[in-house]
């Protein structure tokens, strides 16, 4: 007897026709035709099931957060420091936890259980600080939310920021973070990523650093931060988000480049929807795309999980929350259309991401967390293009969000009266 079974569902690999028996918060039984009763049965119709959406970088303290204390105007990175630099001191702790929570109501309803997200301890009250390991607090037995110390300002750049990184830290946040390219010189960038990478040898903690976030080819801080994560022994625990110098450096400095990454075992995080929109603002024409070399850094071996980065904050007016829109402006970003590129999106946003993370127990295997979510779509490549609806969202084997599907009335003569957009006009590959 289990307590939910989900029935006549399709797998991201390419099963069809799977049954998933839950019990005790567990997937204890993944096959066609399970001969089995339980409390709960979910017929999936042939849709998609896939483990929850997983977004490695998000800026949590910020989100919701558009039009505070006014619009960014220019729509670019600098002032939209600049605009969270005029907020961030008469923001409030009770504000900034209500805009999260309401943030993490529409991630559930959106299939997303896990963020990694970046908390500013650039303020030296951190508040900030504070509020988001309440929010941690809360949103845990429903979001796995881990919380990146991030000196926005520069950790030399910003007076106090280096006690205020290590109180933060103290205080219980995950992860030090950086953002080495926005220190006053490129020398003071890269002792920056030393010192940091050291904390977090010493102190048994990842790292995720703001790593090269600009057009400059000769920005070059993730050389360094490949080179120091060998030289502390952190390999497989050390993430480079953004990385959009890289699209700007010639080849040849690449073709080195990559291979010390993989050395390292370094996590790629780029931010499709974010990068395109900041980068390249002072070309005119040709005009470069805005992201890191995607394809690449897959092709190396690399671990590219792909983020939300901002939802309408100082940075970027738009958002929903819904990982299926990254992995969507990433197919047109790098230029991956064929078929197994699109399932290699599709893992940016899931599995990649959920390793990035060092999620434990992850996946729609036995003994995995019965942590799932059923789209209206049939599989992932049709998920990547249609954004469907979020039919069942299943945290440790119980519905914590439901959508109806999206569906179409017709009323026109000889016509169907009803069009599922998920399943009825599905190309046969």
């Amino acid at each position: 007897m289990f307590d939910l079974i989900v029935r006549n569902a399709n797998l991201p690999d390419g099963r069809k026709g799977i049954d998933i028996g839950i019990q005790g918060g567990k997937i204890i039984a993944v096959e066609p035709n399970l001969q089995a009763q339980a409390g709960e049965e979910i017929d999936a119709t042939g849709r998609l099931a896939t483990p929850p959406f997983v977004d490695p970088h998000f800026h949590m303290d910020a989100t919701l957060s558009l039009g505070l204390p006014r619009m960014n105007v220019s729509g670019t990175l600098l002032e939209g420091i600049a605009l969270w630099g005029e907020l961030r001191p008469i923001v409030t702790k009770e504000e900034l936890v209500d805009r999260a929570l309401r943030y993490c109501d529409l991630a559930v309803t959106q299939g997303l259980l896990f963020i990694r997200s970046h908390v500013d301890t650039s303020d030296p009250r951190l508040v900030t600080v504070e509020a988001m390991i309440e929010v941690r607090e809360k949103v845990a037995p429903y979001i796995d939310l881990q919380l990146v110390a991030f000196p926005q300002d520069g950790y030399y750049r910003s007076p106090g920021a280096i006690d205020a990184l290590n109180r933060a830290l103290d205080m219980g946040v995950d992860i030090v973070g950086g953002i080495p390219h926005f220190e006053r010189t490129m020398g003071e960038g890269t002792a920056s990523v030393e010192a940091l990478c050291r904390i977090a040898a010493d102190r048994g903690l990842p790292v995720d650093i703001h790593c090269d976030e600009t057009d400059d080819p000769l920005s070059r801080h993730i050389e360094t931060l490949a080179a120091e994560t060998i030289r502390f022994g952190l390999q497989g625990r050390v993430a480079g988000s953004h990385l959009t110098s890289m699209h700007s450096m010639d080849n040849y400095y690449v073709s080195k480049l990559i291979p010390l990454m993989a050395e390292a075992e370094i996590n790629v995080i780029p931010n499709p929807l974010i990068n395109i929109m900041l980068q390249g603002r002072h070309d005119t024409y040709p005009k470069r795309r805005g992201m890191t070399r995607v394809r690449e850094l897959m092709d190396a071996g690399l671990n590219v999980s792909f983020g939300h980065d901002c939802v309408m904050d100082p940075w970027y007016s738009m958002g929903s929350g819904d990982m299926l829109e990254v992995g969507h402006m990433a197919i047109h970003v790098a230029q991956m259309a064929g078929i197994d590129d699109k399932k290699k999106i599709f893992d940016a946003l899931t599995v990649n991401s959920a390793k990035t993370m060092g999620i434990a127990d992850y996946g729609l295997e036995k003994g995995c967390n019965a942590d799932l979510v059923i789209l209206q779509a049939s599989d992932t490549l049709e998920a990547l293009r249609l954004k469907p609806n979020r039919l069942a969202v299943i945290h440790r084997g119980k519905v914590i969000a439901r959508s109806a599907p999206r569906i179409g009335e017709l009323f026109l003569d000889g016509r169907p009266a009803r069009i599922d957009g998920g399943l009825d006009y599905v190309p046969r590959y």
